[in-house]
């Protein structure tokens, strides 16, 4: 059956008609007439001034193209959020679907994010944190000027920020911020572990906010704040904040080092130039005060065994060094200690290496020494040959009162004579005995 139907669109209103639940055509403000069927037509009435186009026939609706000029539409997926912007005011946040509003009588703007980027990037964010809209989808975290945030996502560390407002989305991840206090410069224990504070520097793009300072094993480190003396760093990892004080980081080796005082020319009591070769063996005690005590340390003690070795050397005599090397280096011990200790040094020994007499000085003492050597030689020598002639006196003496055993003597010389030769002999009478012993 086929109905004339009169109808009178008002200047806020649009009509869509739809034919078997398809929208054919919109209607505008103004009179309209026209034939329907009462079965397959049907006509829907908007009111533009309420802004969300919400109906069952949205998707057709925006398909058909009839509503491009008068609607915004979004399409949503599941990590995406839209904040609605109506007259140039935050009005709802929107997600997951399809989404439309009028904008013939209001100005209609849908903005996008995708809530995978935690962080929300806008320039009004008090304006968002302000409309409470966000509250139960973000976290807002306002950082004062000594602060600075750790955000960790899902468990692994992903940047830190900076003073200022932020707000991070927190419906697809979880997302854990941890407010440091940098007021002195350095993350404070408690504040964060030594394992987070290494995931933390391993991160890229730390360094511009971050600097990594290592203190290894056997030494010390001496931080100091805007010039003067803050704080000692035992061995381990530290971060310290950039741009909140000027710091600068002194490391020194608590480990035992050796300095080599070489090549010293050393003139002694007796005009006898000497070229002496040192050790030095030391530690560093109080680091602080090494380090604040000269500028070098290590050559602040090289110049006071230098001293020492002139001021010791220097008051003896050539025969009296020699001879007296452990006094000598008892004494140098104690005099380069003392200077030491005022470095906050300890010195652990010092100890001559070389003593080097010049060349023709040398060539004398190798002479007295040989000169020395031939006569002990030849005191000896005369020695056992006293010793040698007082035995065969003793020998005689005793031959004089016992001829029995004179005789036996003369026998063993025999004895020791045939040994080595075809000698035969025949005792007989005392006179031919003797005149053998004789001839032999």
């Amino acid at each position: 059956m086929l109905f004339i139907r009169h109808v009178r669109v008002q200047p806020y209103q649009r009509v869509v008609v739809f034919r078997d639940g398809e929208p054919i055509r919109l209607l505008e403000p103004g009179r309209h007439l026209f034939a329907m069927f009462a079965r397959n037509v049907r006509l829907r009435h908007f009111d533009v001034r309420e802004p969300y186009l919400d109906t069952e026939d949205l998707e057709a609706l925006i398909k058909s193209g009839l509503l491009s000029h008068e609607v915004e539409h979004v399409r949503l997926q599941r990590h995406e959020k839209a904040l609605v912007w109506i007259d140039g005011r935050l009005d709802r946040v929107v997600g997951q679907g399809l989404h439309a509003a009028w904008n013939s009588f209001l100005q209609v703007r849908f903005q996008t994010f995708s809530v995978l980027d935690v962080f929300v990037q806008h320039p009004d964010l008090e304006v968002l944190v302000d409309s409470g809209l966000l509250s139960e989808l973000t976290d807002t975290v306002e950082i004062g000027d000594r602060q600075r945030a750790l955000v960790w996502i899902d468990g692994r560390f992903e940047r830190v920020l900076e003073p200022g407002l932020h707000v991070l989305w927190t419906t697809m991840k979880r997302v854990r911020v941890d407010l440091v206090d940098v007021g002195d410069g350095i993350f404070k224990e408690g504040q964060t572990n030594r394992e987070e504070i290494e995931t933390v520097l391993q991160t890229a793009g730390t360094s511009k906010v971050l600097e990594a300072v290592y203190v290894d094993e056997g030494h010390e480190a001496l931080l100091f704040r805007d010039g003067r003396f803050d704080r000692s760093l035992e061995p381990g990892v530290y971060a310290l904040w950039k741009n909140v004080a000027r710091f600068r980081t002194l490391h020194v080796d608590l480990r035992e080092q050796m300095l080599d005082v070489t090549g010293q020319d050393v003139m002694t009591a007796d005009k006898v130039t000497l070229r002496v070769n040192a050790v030095v063996t030391f530690q560093v005690a109080d680091a602080r005060r090494a380090v604040e005590a000269a500028e070098d340390f290590s050559q602040a003690l090289y110049r006071e065994a230098q001293l020492a070795l002139r001021a010791v050397i220097g008051t003896r005599e050539l025969d009296v060094l020699l001879s007296e090397k452990d006094q000598v280096t008892d004494e140098l011990n104690r005099t380069v200690d003392a200077k030491a200790a005022e470095l906050g040094l300890q010195l652990v020994s010092l100890g001559l290496r070389d003593l080097i007499l010049p060349g023709e000085m040398r060539a004398l003492m190798n002479r007295v020494t040989e000169a020395k050597k031939a006569a002990e030689a030849n005191l000896v020598t005369r020695r056992e040959e006293t010793q040698a002639m007082r035995s065969q006196a003793n020998t005689a003496r005793l031959f004089e009162s016992n001829p029995t055993l004179l005789k036996l003597r003369e026998l063993e010389v025999l004895e020791k004579v045939a040994e080595h030769s075809d000698l035969k002999v025949i005792l007989t009478e005392n006179g031919l005995a003797d005149r053998l012993v004789k001839m032999v």
